[in-house]
């Protein structure tokens, strides 16, 4: 099997919704495991929340995602991004489109300086996504 380097998201609670959001952007097949289905924990207030999620499109990306328990900390932060890039300019002002919607846009999907179509925003989740578009038309 070949190596790959997945973004693997952290929430508290909204896992499950994040991950069938990010489903609906980008389609794919869609896993989603509990921890009660594994008894990952004793609390009952945990057993409905993601102790692992994966979504993967027939494309190839794939997209990892977990609830974090109430016992360990979780910081939301700037300190990461998913970006996304490639030449289909329909495929991905789609997935802009998507996933800036409810969310912030915080730099405009633009030409940029090196020629290309690029923007950043932050979805309704607040996970910070950036997308290039390579060598699009002006």
């Amino acid at each position: 099997m070949t190596t790959r380097l997945n973004p693997y998201l952290s929430f508290r609670d909204t896992a499950k919704q994040a991950m069938e959001f990010y489903q609906s952007v980008f389609g794919g097949e869609l896993t989603i495991s509990t921890f009660g289905e594994f008894h990952a924990s004793d609390d009952p207030a945990e057993q409905d929340k993601v102790m692992h999620g994966q979504l993967t499109t027939t494309d190839g990306l794939v997209l990892m995602g977990s609830d974090t328990p109430n016992t360990m900390e979780l910081t939301s932060g700037n300190s990461y991004s998913v970006s996304l890039s490639g030449e289909d300019e329909a495929e991905l002002r789609g997935y802009w489109d998507k996933l800036s919607a409810g969310g912030a846009i915080t730099l405009p999907l633009e030409k940029a300086p090196w020629g290309d179509w690029f923007g950043m925003c932050n979805d309704k989740f607040g996970v910070s996504w950036l997308v290039n578009i390579t060598g699009a038309p002006a």
